[in-house]
């Protein structure tokens, strides 16, 4: 069955050009001119994926965003202004999204982000689950296969790609990653360049499961390599 794909922009130049590509690519497209349709559709149709702009009015891209993840869990791929803005990637991990690519994009890119997301979301954890992955002290409890992580007691809610994140540092408890693995495992191999990316997610993972972000217990970095978990599994 083919994919089902969400374009979500209020310019309907931009939405059929998308359309076509994607249409031509195997792919189911569904449409939305407004973030309120949007929401509508994902309820409605609930799409493998959704190509989602940021401008546009009333509700933007980062809270039409943010209602998305309170029902689907499906990848989430921002057009943005400036490609791997800071600022863009800390909003849209705080909104949910998953990719960050700039306007205008090249239909080879989009199709490659579009098949990697995809191919991402649909093998997670399989193999994780079979080993029973977990990690618990009296601070933190991470349970891979439950997709579970507390904070003292407190389930914690994190997005797609930060708990496969997670999940790959604590499956490789004590081995250091470099930024290449660690973009190859969670986002796919056409992130390779893509490091900033790894730096701002584990930093918005620290602010989550870290006591003291600042001076990380258990995310530590190896300057210069990457990153490993320090703990047992």
């Amino acid at each position: 069955m083919a994919k089902k794909i969400l374009v979500i922009d209020d310019d309907p130049v931009q939405v059929k050009l998308a359309s076509q590509l994607l249409t031509a690519n195997g792919y189911d497209v569904l449409k939305a001119g407004s973030g309120q349709e949007a929401v509508r559709a994902v309820h409605h149709d609930n799409p493998d994926l959704v190509l989602l702009d940021v401008m546009m009015p009333e509700l933007d891209g980062w809270q039409t965003c943010r209602l998305i993840r309170e029902m689907s869990e499906a990848p989430v791929i921002m057009l943005t202004g400036k490609r791997n803005s800071e600022d863009d990637i800390v909003h849209g991990l705080e909104c949910g999204a998953d990719e960050y690519l700039a306007k205008p994009v090249g239909n080879r890119e989009l199709l490659a982000r579009v098949k990697a997301s995809l191919r991402r979301a649909e093998k997670p954890s399989s193999s994780r689950e079979k080993k029973k992955i977990t990690f618990s002290d009296d601070y933190l409890t991470i349970d891979v296969a439950e997709r579970k992580v507390t904070v003292k007691g407190t389930k914690l809610k994190l997005t797609p790609r930060e708990f496969r994140l997670l999940a790959l540092l604590v499956e490789n408890a004590g081995r250091i990653l470099s930024h290449q693995q660690v973009l190859e495992q969670v986002w796919g191999w056409e992130y390779i360049d893509d490091v900033d990316y790894v730096r701002i997610y584990v930093s918005h993972l620290r602010q989550k499961i870290e006591p003291d972000p600042s001076a990380p217990r258990y995310i530590l970095t190896e300057p210069g390599v990457g990153y490993y978990f320090r703990g047992t599994t």
